[in-house]
């Protein structure tokens, strides 16, 4: 399975029924704020006025008030875009929900659910393995096999089942997209539904999220559903989801997850696994942990006791989600990258989006010293 660019779309009519349902669920907004963003917008606008992105839009809440909000180029808060591995912070918390009701355990091992794993090497994985890159599976497709034209996850696991794992289970971290193939089947055949389903119900659906959806991918060919890298959301509904997890698994008044589930999102999965000099967290935060990963989501920043205090979901498209603990900030900046200017460039939005964190995070605190990288 292999990320690969996808157009972003241009279509704005009909958005702005979906902006007032958002309004409306979202904390009330601050038309004024003493919090000085003038550095946050310049940074965005410049990667517009680069082209590296046609159009973005941001999003910042603090204490549970949307203290900043700002379209740029050709993006509305209801613009839908390809979010491609911003999309694992999903996947993971819809498997959680299902753990959470019983019907699966984040230490089963694949044969529990799809007997075809019965005997092979990579059932050694755990549930938690797979969605903390450290099954030992390969990271992606490689790149002699067929193209993965699959169009559910019954048929992304069969042209999975055949690879040979890349190691043994929790003895590295490897980034990638494949094992959470397998976990989400795994989740449908235990819930006894299919992914879309699964999360429309259970995440999606509670937190009013009306235009977010893991299908399809491309349009016109393959990619339904793909978990690491294959969701489409909005400004307002990403928003949305991050609001649910910054209050502990509620939105809108109603629980959606419990709070054990959060807790297994945020702690340290990796568990030990050996970690590459040069992963995201060290290049984005010039320090390195270990514990740099939980489930579907990076640990960027840890507190003294090991705790994570700034969570992201980053993604090779520049849409950047993220909480910061240490200021109360949940913010999302979604955009789709134009890959022929960027590549020009060498402009990567993985690498760069993280900026918009420290930047958040000056403002709030009035500085504007942070270093954006590149």
């Amino acid at each position: 399975m292999k990320h690969r660019p996808s157009i972003f779309p241009g279509n704005l009519l009909g958005w702005w029924p979906a902006v007032f349902l958002w309004l409306v669920a979202l904390p009330a907004f601050a038309a004024s704020t003493n919090d000085d963003f003038s550095a946050v917008t310049k940074l965005v606008q410049g990667w517009v006025d680069q082209g590296y992105y046609p159009g973005a839009a941001m999003l910042v809440a603090k204490d549970n008030r949307v203290i900043y909000r700002h379209c740029f180029g050709n993006c509305t808060p209801a613009t839908p875009v390809y979010i491609a591995s911003a999309g694992k912070w999903l996947a993971a918390a819809t498997i959680m929900s299902v753990v959470g009701d019983g019907k699966l355990s984040l230490d089963d091992h694949p044969s529990r659910w799809l007997p075809e794993f019965k005997n092979d090497p990579k059932d050694r994985a755990t549930l938690r393995q797979m969605l903390s890159h450290t099954s030992g599976y390969p990271a992606y497709q490689p790149a002699d096999r067929p193209v993965d034209h699959y169009q559910t996850l019954t048929e992304s696991v069969a042209q999975l089942l055949p690879l040979p794992p890349a190691g043994p289970p929790g003895e590295r971290f490897d980034y990638g997209g494949l094992a959470m193939q397998v976990a989400g089947r795994m989740a449908e055949v235990a819930a006894g539904q299919d992914w879309e389903t699964l999360f429309q119900e259970r995440i999606a659906g509670p937190c009013g999220m009306t235009d977010t959806h893991f299908t399809p991918v491309d349009a016109g060919a393959g990619h339904s559903p793909m978990l690491g890298g294959g969701a489409r959301s909005t400004l307002h509904d990403y928003a949305n989801f991050l609001s649910m997890i910054f209050n502990d698994g509620r939105f809108g008044g109603k629980r959606v997850l419990s709070g054990d589930a959060i807790r297994e999102l945020q702690a340290d999965q990796v568990r030990g696994a050996q970690v590459k000099p040069g992963e995201f967290v060290e290049r984005v935060r010039g320090a390195s942990h270990n514990g740099l990963y939980g489930l579907g989501e990076w640990r960027e920043e840890l507190d003294a006791a090991g705790n994570a205090v700034l969570l992201s979901s980053p993604s090779w498209a520049g849409a950047y989600p993220w909480i910061d603990k240490t200021c109360g900030v949940y913010g999302v900046f979604i955009a789709h990258v134009d890959v022929a200017a960027a590549n020009r460039a060498r402009f990567s939005g993985f690498y760069s989006s993280p900026a918009l964190a420290q930047a958040v995070r000056a403002a709030v605190s009035g500085r504007q010293n942070f270093k954006a990288e590149k």
